[in-house]
């Protein structure tokens, strides 16, 4: 299908990367997969290879083009080789919309040279044990001390993606009680170290799929916290996760639309190798017909997903749109991926073939960033019913 949203520079970027997954990924991923996380130092040579500051000012030795369109070649490479970067994707995609946002200029200077070159990992922690999508209702709490220099953390998070090997944190803790009116009001965003007394990492969760991202649970006991770690505004936290939650609703969507085209691509190649009844799957009829109706939701994916990405490039991408493009991309994701491991029969169902690794890896698209629920409620609210 006819696109227009790369440049020839993004496919030199897409060959570079390419390259790098064949060589640094690839051969090593099993290994991965049965550890349940890449390694730390694997961090180190994605930002070599420039992906942590594509976005970041040249100032704080990034490249300084403000565009997402890398990280979307990102989603559909990884998809292509039936691999992952580990917990990375939070990295870039969650931590750097905030410190660019919130973040003052002796915060920027601090905190970007790390993010750029890997010596700091970031992740973010928003949900909480038996909370959920309600993130008002956290019971985190983060309280001024007498002197004024620190706040002190108590709570705890879970489902934290990057949270074995994060080196800070933005953990979102209430500072405030809520207002009668107002149940949002009183949170705030915090860039933890995750070397401070009393910040604990606990279990590293035990997931149906995405098996090489590092995901925990998080525990803050007594947690001093500098007041010059206190990201934007006090009390203003719940306005600014809404702000970048269209962004994030992006990644998955598109990410799903990636994944939906892998699976078509692993099923093209399966059929046409495997043989049944002295024929090639490819050969029957049912096969063609159920992969060209795949292709076709694919190809619907792949327009809105590019349509977000431009939008979201100008700036100009609503919560609404957002949410529409994540309930249809983790939708048909979902139909196509399902399809297409029917196609693989019983060899679909192991482990060794990337299609099963992507059927339980994509089953999440519907539940993190908002579940498709959730997404329906936005979507309804913004046509006025």
């Amino acid at each position: 299908m006819r696109r227009t949203v790369f440049t020839e520079d993004h496919e030199a970027f897409r060959e570079t990367l390419r390259a790098f997954i064949e060589a640094e990924v690839v051969p090593v991923y099993d290994e991965w997969f049965a550890a349940g996380q890449a390694p730390r130092d694997f961090y180190y040579k994605l930002a070599e290879l420039g992906v942590f500051g594509i976005r970041v000012p040249e100032e704080f030795g990034g490249a300084g083009i403000d565009s997402y369109k890398f990280e979307a070649i990102m989603y559909e490479e990884t998809a292509r080789a039936g691999v992952s970067f580990g917990g990375s994707g939070v990295h870039v995609l969650l931590g750097l919309p905030y410190i660019k946002m919130l973040a003052t200029d002796e915060q920027k200077k601090r905190f970007l040279p790390k993010f750029v070159s890997g010596e700091e990992m970031w992740a973010l922690a928003m949900t909480e044990p038996g909370t959920g999508s309600d993130l008002a209702g956290m019971k985190t709490t983060a309280k001024l001390s007498d002197d004024g220099t620190h706040y002190v953390l108590n709570g705890a998070k879970t489902f934290i993606t990057g949270g074995v090997h994060a080196d800070r944190v933005i953990v979102c803790a209430r500072t405030s009680a809520p207002r009668e009116d107002d149940r949002r009001f009183g949170i705030s965003l915090f860039a933890v170290d995750t070397k401070s007394e009393g910040y604990s990492v606990g279990r590293k969760l035990d997931k149906l799929g995405l098996k090489t991202s590092d995901t925990a649970e998080l525990a803050f006991v007594d947690v001093k916290v500098p007041v010059d770690d206190l990201l934007g505004e006090e009390n203003k936290g719940f306005a600014y996760l809404g702000t970048n939650l269209a962004s994030e609703r992006w990644g998955i969507a598109f990410g799903a639309y990636a994944q939906a085209a892998a699976a078509v691509r692993f099923a093209k190649e399966y059929v046409q190798d495997r043989t049944v009844f002295g024929k090639t799957v490819a050969s029957f009829q049912n096969t063609k017909f159920e992969l060209a109706a795949c292709q076709a939701e694919v190809d619907a994916a792949q327009a809105v997903a590019d349509r977000t990405l431009e939008a979201l490039d100008a700036d100009e991408l609503s919560p609404a749109e957002a949410a529409s493009a994540k309930l249809f991309c983790t939708e048909v994701a979902h139909r196509v991926i399902d399809r297409c491991l029917q196609l693989h029969g019983g060899y679909g169902f192991m482990n060794e073939y990337p299609i099963a690794r992507l059927y339980a890896d994509n089953r999440v698209n519907r539940i993190y960033g908002g579940t498709s629920e959730v997404m329906k409620m936005i979507i309804a609210k913004d046509m006025g019913l």
